[in-house]
């Protein structure tokens, strides 16, 4: 079995609640009032902008929220969005932890966010006390599951990809791994990754 040097990891779905997907868009609507439909209509095509850092959170609002007059502001919105983040009830923090106390393995993100949030969460959490490197979509212009972010990320690190783990609790961003020859786990919960990382000679000691 080859030598896993390389965790990469999903944020939303793995450590912590989606920082802007359909439960978290559904509820900071209702909290204005606004129209989910209307909305919903206007997101898919900005938000894609945004999360590759091509339009700011200021943009993607203008475009989505405040193409007409409200009685609230841009940053009452975006503190909202910011609210909704929580840790998983079932996180994989904790396997996070104890493997950067370990220093045997580099840690780093792939993830699909917009920089305001991504910033915000990354921060917030604790994980850039944890983490080695930063692959996410704000950053590098690319989202998940296309090809060429895996690849960049096998690029940058220098790694053979039978030496990288990756994590997503999203099938098709795990099979996208796969098919790059990345060791790629579905999150399912923390119980089920620790066998999964053991099975793949990672070795986690708890603190």
């Amino acid at each position: 079995m080859s030598e896993i040097s390389t965790i990469l990891w999903d944020v939303g779905g793995v450590f912590l609640t989606n920082g802007w997907d359909h439960h978290e868009r559904a509820a900071v609507l209702a909290q204005f009032g606004l129209d989910r439909d209307a909305f919903e209509q206007r997101h898919t095509e900005p938000n894609d902008a945004w999360e590759k850092s091509l339009i700011t959170v200021e943009e993607y609002l203008d475009r989505t929220v405040f193409y007409e007059p409200r009685s609230f502001t841009h940053s009452d919105f975006i503190e909202a969005m910011k609210a909704q983040s929580k840790v998983l009830e079932d996180s994989a923090l904790g396997i996070l932890r104890e493997l950067a106390a370990s220093e045997e393995t580099e840690l780093g993100v792939l993830n699909n966010e917009a920089r305001e949030l991504n910033d915000f969460r990354l921060e917030e959490f604790g994980l850039l006390s944890c983490l080695d490197v930063f692959f996410s979509s704000c950053y590098v212009g690319l989202r998940k599951p296309d090809a060429k972010f895996y690849r960049l990320a096998l690029d940058v690190l220098q790694r053979d990809p039978d030496n990288v783990v990756f994590i997503d609790d999203r099938a098709e961003n795990a099979a996208a791994a796969a098919a790059e020859g990345m060791h790629a786990i579905r999150y399912e919960g923390s119980r089920a990754l620790r066998n999964e990382l053991a099975r793949l000679g990672v070795s986690i000691e708890r603190n």
